[in-house]
């Protein structure tokens, strides 16, 4: 699948709620670049939540800056990047979204019992189980982005998507 011009598709949510997985799957079907926004934090916010403390607005906002930098970058000379980003607050997207036209978000809902599983499954991540419970604090659901159920199978979520784009 193509989009009739170049986008940038922020997949959003908290911790576990398949950020990655969804990303790459729906980058693949339509033939985008996947970009994993955690790239981008600088070591001390790595280290900060690999030491199981929660990240603040202090910490995010060189973070969603170096962020927007890229996506103005991606929007003048890539094709379509599909970014999983947790983009929580409406103060975050606001920064990420450098072109309302070509800047779309999608919101993969979930709730904390099966965000929570899914942490705790996971091996060899930054992110700690324990601080879910921040980001769902933190989390200013969107009201005007793609708003998909994330507890589906990953392939119903990504169809879902691609119906909606």
């Amino acid at each position: 699948m193509r989009l009739a011009h170049r986008v940038v598709i922020v997949v959003m949510g908290v911790s576990g709620a398949g950020k990655t997985t969804v990303g790459q799957r729906l980058a693949a079907a339509l033939g985008a670049r996947f970009v994993d926004a955690d790239d981008f934090h600088p070591p001390a916010n790595l280290a900060k939540m690999a030491a199981g403390a929660p990240l603040d607005d202090a910490d995010r906002t060189p973070w969603l800056q170096a962020l927007s930098a890229e996506i103005d970058g991606w929007l003048r000379h890539d094709g379509d990047v599909v970014l999983a980003c947790s983009a929580l607050r409406a103060v975050h997207r606001a920064m990420l979204r450098r072109d309302p036209a070509r800047v779309v978000f999608v919101f993969l809902q979930i709730d904390a019992e099966a965000a929570r599983a899914r942490l705790l499954a996971r091996r060899h991540h930054f992110f700690k189980a324990d601080m879910l419970d921040s980001q769902l604090e933190t989390l200013e659901p969107p009201a005007d982005a793609l708003t998909v159920d994330a507890a589906q199978p990953v392939d119903a979520v990504v169809a879902d998507i691609l119906a909606r784009l």
